[in-house]
């Protein structure tokens, strides 16, 4: 009888420890595994591979994050800010397509009569001057740019007493800041220039159709800004 139960005894202890030894082993597996999978880089931006494009922003939602700036901010510096978290939150793409829809933007508006607009609201405008005169007029808006592109005298209406000048330099750098901060690159270099050619390196060539010393051609471009400029 005592034979007996000490062979139990003896084979249940041997059991525990079998038991105990197999549970450590799954432990140990699983611990290792948890280590491995803690070795494995995250995904970010930085390490997903960018190609070039000549993909411009979708229209709709390019003039729906200018006119959230316009909505969030009081002055040009706050609308910069604005503007470039907005165009943080697009992918990488959408952002090299926003700074594209940009330049096509100020490739429509290249010509005589715009420079003769911008002209006047600046009392004066240099090449450079004329660039960012015309980022001025996208940052106001799809309805004020296209009214402005057919008739730039209807930029009247946009004359505030807070602005001395009318330009906006930095709005030309918006969606480079953003694609910097989000990914550590250069967006210049993921333009596909061969493909996309409505660039400032590409703008038309066109005659002036008004003089600087000639303040009547201008007035009969754009009457009213010469009447409230120039008069």
């Amino acid at each position: 009888m005592k034979k007996s139960l000490i062979i139990i005894l003896t084979f249940v202890l041997l059991s525990c420890v079998k038991f105990g030894q197999n549970n450590n082993e799954k432990l140990v597996e699983l611990l290792v595994k948890k280590e491995k999978l803690t070795d494995i880089p995250k995904t970010t931006i930085d390490s997903i591979s960018l190609s070039k494009t000549s993909e411009m922003l979708d229209e709709d939602k390019f003039w729906l994050i200018i006119d959230n700036s316009l909505k969030k901010s009081e002055n040009q510096n706050d609308q910069e800010k604005i503007l470039v978290k907005e165009i943080e939150q697009l992918s990488p793409k959408e952002m090299i397509g926003f700074r594209l829809r940009t330049d096509k933007l100020l490739y429509d508006t290249y010509n005589s009569d715009m420079w003769c607009a911008g002209y006047i609201m600046n009392g004066g405008c240099s090449d450079d001057g004329f660039e960012y005169f015309r980022c001025w007029l996208i940052s106001r808006g799809k309805n004020t740019y296209y009214k402005a592109k057919l008739n730039p005298d209807y930029l009247v209406n946009e004359i505030s007493k807070d602005s001395e000048i009318y330009d906006f330099e930095s709005f030309w750098y918006v969606a480079l800041t953003a694609f910097k901060n989000k990914t550590g690159k250069e967006l210049y270099d993921y333009i596909d220039n061969d493909k996309f050619t409505t660039n400032e390196g590409n703008y038309p060539k066109f005659k002036f159709t008004w003089q600087e010393d000639n303040p009547e051609s201008m007035r009969k471009i754009c009457p009213r800004l010469y009447q409230k400029f120039m008069k």
